[in-house]
């Protein structure tokens, strides 16, 4: 998935959250870019694959969900960084249901919020 791939909010079946954070854009980039520091609120054990499935840096990084129940349903979650005029950063969460590799997958889709 490339960076002009990554999901945009409105998107059918996505969940959007969205903060407002008194810390600027480098900071909260670093939180959620930087795996020792994004394991302390994302834990590995949550991802599908510790790299991003993509990343625009400084402005939005993806990661590949996956539930450790079964069925392991997987999910995508983008974090996106727009910069405020007071310095701090507005954090948006847009996750959305993975492409199943199923045609027949007749089972609920159901997402937990990063």
């Amino acid at each position: 998935m490339s960076a002009k791939d990554m999901p945009r909010p409105g998107t059918d079946g996505a969940l959007l959250q969205e903060y407002r954070l008194d810390a600027p854009p480098a900071k909260v980039w670093r939180a959620v870019s930087l795996p020792a520091f994004r394991e302390a609120w994302l834990p590995s054990a949550e991802l599908a694959a510790e790299a991003p499935v993509a990343a625009e840096p400084g402005e939005a990084v993806s990661y590949r969900l996956r539930d450790p129940e079964p069925p392991h349903r997987e999910s995508v979650v983008t974090f996106r960084l727009l910069p405020e005029p007071d310095g701090g950063t507005r954090l948006r969460i847009l996750q959305r249901p993975a492409t199943s590799g199923a045609a027949n997958c007749n089972a609920a889709l159901s997402m937990r919020a990063a």
